[in-house]
């Protein structure tokens, strides 16, 4: 009796163990029973400043999913560090974040530069880049980089989208396009070109890129307009965004206006260059836009302005990095609240790469983020939409990538 007691306790414990609750615990540098360590670099300097907003939300929703509980049991402890979207500066402190601050993962880091400088570098420590805050599809190779995986659209998917368009809409197109001269400007007019075909090489009639250090972008306006393009295909950032449209509209120029999702945000973007200047401009997007009244009584957007108002009560609720930020940051919490008491670098990369039919909150309809170990695309949809008074009024089908 005293044996079939002892062996029916240890079966007992170990049918425990193989439970969700009990399973056995395994961490990577930077987790503990109490703490997550998660590392980004954000630009809160330089040009690229405006995207800072980004991992200031995201802090803010990791606080407060700390103050009920944190996930699984541990804290989230976000470590973030200004690169001023400067290379050399990301290396730096990215491998600060490694090798002292000894992270878990890196997150969201913002920009495509930026997060082309470290790749190599993570993916030789097998640290996870997570969810990176850029969509160029040189990024993303899960052969070569299985430690890298994507979040928002690729920007050569949606330079296609808007190569499409034209063809489908503008037939006598005379396209003038306006670029980053980087991988992020280059992707997206890659896109633009494929989507055009043989056509591309009548219908664009001038391309001029600029560079993130120039001071304005003015003389790349001229040029175009003087080119006598009735289309503008702009591929900027938010800065530069706010500047071309302003420039646009003094000269008196009037093409058909294509502008890129990244700088679609009203507070950073739309209404400093004066929203009478931006009617009509076309963009697409993949999550809602809390300037936009059809949202207002809209549960998960009340859920929101309650968030902003406690967490980010001086924060500019037109700026549409504030919702970038919280829906990636509910990205991360899905994927460790996936990885369980399995926090070892491995095991977060495999969960993030088996995200299924997720869709957090201020998603728009009908988008959904999947991934897998053969696609590290989580989000593949769009919506287009066009400037109309002070809101970006959404038209058309949720459009599907092929990347």
């Amino acid at each position: 009796m005293e044996r079939r007691s002892m062996f029916l306790v240890a079966a007992s414990f170990a049918a425990m163990l193989s439970t969700p609750g009990f399973a056995q615990k395994k961490y990577g540098p930077g987790v503990t029973d109490t703490e997550i360590k998660i590392g980004t670099t954000s630009p809160y300097s330089g040009p690229g400043s405006a995207y800072g907003a980004i991992a200031k939300a995201e802090a803010a929703y990791f606080k407060m999913i700390n103050e009920k509980g944190g996930v699984n049991g541990r804290k989230i402890n976000f470590i973030s560090y200004d690169d001023a979207l400067s290379p050399p500066k990301t290396v730096e402190q990215t491998r600060r974040l490694v090798e002292q601050d000894q992270v878990l993962a890196v997150f969201n880091a913002v920009g495509t530069a930026a997060n082309l400088s470290v790749q190599k570098y993570l993916n030789g420590k097998k640290v996870p880049q997570l969810l990176v805050g850029a969509g160029s599809t040189r990024l993303i190779d899960p052969v070569k980089y299985p430690w890298t995986i994507g979040w928002q659209p690729v920007y050569h998917s949606e330079g296609a989208i808007y190569g499409k368009y034209i063809l489908a809409n503008l037939p006598q197109a005379r396209i003038a396009i306006l670029s980053q001269n980087d991988d992020f400007g280059r992707d997206y007019v890659e896109g633009v070109k494929a989507a055009l075909g043989e056509k591309g090489r009548s219908l664009i009639v001038s391309e001029t890129t600029y560079e993130p250090t120039d001071a304005t972008v003015d003389s790349q306006i001229l040029k175009m307009k003087a080119s006598n393009a009735n289309v503008l295909i702009n591929i900027t950032t938010p800065k530069f965004a706010a500047q071309s449209i302003k420039k646009v509209s003094e000269l008196g120029w009037k093409p058909t206006h294509f502008l890129t999702s990244i700088s679609i945000s009203m507070g950073a973007v739309m209404r400093p260059a004066g929203l009478e200047n931006g009617q009509g401009i076309i963009s697409s997007a993949y999550l809602m836009d809390a300037t936009d009244d059809r949202w207002r009584d809209h549960p998960e957007m009340k859920e929101w302005n309650a968030f902003m108002d406690k967490y980010l009560p001086d924060a500019n609720k037109a700026d549409w990095m504030n919702v970038f930020g919280y829906v990636a940051a509910q990205a991360l919490v899905q994927v460790l609240q996936q990885s369980g008491n399995d926090l070892t670098r491995e095991n977060v990369m495999k969960s993030a790469a088996s995200l299924k039919d997720f869709k957090p909150k201020l998603m728009l309809p009908g988008i959904q983020a999947n991934s897998s170990p053969t696609n590290f695309f989580p989000i593949r949809q769009l919506q287009m939409m066009r400037l109309k008074g002070d809101k970006w009024d959404l038209f058309g089908p949720v459009i599907s990538s092929g990347e």
